[in-house]
């Protein structure tokens, strides 16, 4: 952090994360004093009118601050971008997604940089305080399920912001209401409201669909239960009139470690009384069939008597 004495140009690259757009280094410089800088190498150009104040890698906080200041001041980080910049974890990407409102011109772009143009952004919609300028954590995710290459991907990325507690469900209906229309609308309402009920994951999302589409009864989803050691351990999906348990197991639970504590868990839950049926995420998705006729022999056995 620069010292107090510190000029307002070393501030300014301190929030910036050493970014400096042509017109900001302007209002502190000459353009002798910019050019100088380029060529004795203390500054780099890496766009147009956008310069890096050293000679280092540039990294993904420099990505995105390289990112807006192209694309003008009135620009935000926007969608998967804007979500990262929030803290959502494990979706990793080289692309930057920059919002820009209609009514302003599209300027020259750095490689890697993707921009989107809407009519619909408040103020309410953009942070306004702290760096760099992005959409609110709702709108972001909105954004990123829209632009999500596949309905499978922005299914993930909505289970993903959830999970990690950076959306809240009357949060992203709000932005919704506001955006009539919004691409994979109904999309994003029904796995927000899934997500929302405890559905944290694609593979669990995936499951609660086979579930409705079998015309079996709806599972309560990450109901809080206490093993036999008093520790808080959530149920993927719960069956609570008939005590049928059931569990999506990802590629983490094949780890020795992980193992054991899951068996440790559906022990306790079997000597509790209760049917635990688990199956692995990549059977929910390719043998669909022998899950549902488990889980409806399950729920048969403990007493269900629906007719599908």
């Amino acid at each position: 952090m620069p010292g107090d004495d510190a000029d307002e140009l070393t501030w300014l690259l301190f929030r910036q994360d050493d970014v400096i757009s042509l017109d900001q280094a302007r209002c502190h410089l000459s353009s002798k004093a910019i050019r100088h800088r380029v060529a004795t190498q203390r500054w780099r150009q890496v766009h147009r009118a956008v310069f890096v104040a050293h000679n280092g890698p540039v990294g993904p906080a420099q990505h995105r601050w390289i990112a807006v200041l192209a694309a003008g001041p009135a620009a935000v980080l926007g969608g998967l971008t804007a979500a990262q910049a929030w803290g959502l974890r494990g979706y990793d990407s080289r692309i930057v997604h920059v919002l820009l409102p209609a009514v302003h011109q599209t300027r020259t772009l750095p490689p890697g940089v993707r921009l989107h143009r809407t009519t619909l952004l408040g103020p309410e919609d953009v942070l306004h305080v702290g760096q760099p300028p992005r959409t609110m954590p709702a709108r972001s995710l909105v954004d990123a399920a829209q632009w999500a290459v596949t309905d499978e991907q922005a299914r993930a990325v909505i289970a993903a912001d959830f999970q990690q507690r950076l959306v809240a469900g009357d949060d992203l209906h709000r932005i919704l209401d506001g955006m009539p229309r919004a691409r994979r609308r109904s999309l994003i309402r029904q796995t927000a409201a899934d997500a929302a009920g405890g559905a944290h994951s694609l593979a669990e999302l995936d499951f609660l669909g086979l579930v409705r589409r079998a015309g079996l009864p709806d599972p309560s989803r990450q109901v809080v239960r206490h093993d036999s050691a008093g520790r808080r351990r959530y149920l993927d999906a719960w069956f609570g009139q008939w005590r049928v348990h059931v569990e999506i197991d990802g590629g983490q639970h094949l780890d020795p470690g992980t193992a054991w504590a899951d068996m440790r868990r559906q022990n306790d839950l079997w000597i509790d009384g209760d049917r635990v049926l688990r199956f692995p995420a990549w059977a929910v998705r390719n043998d669909s069939r022998t899950v549902l006729a488990q889980l409806r022999a399950a729920l048969r056995a403990a007493g269900w008597t629906g007719s599908p």
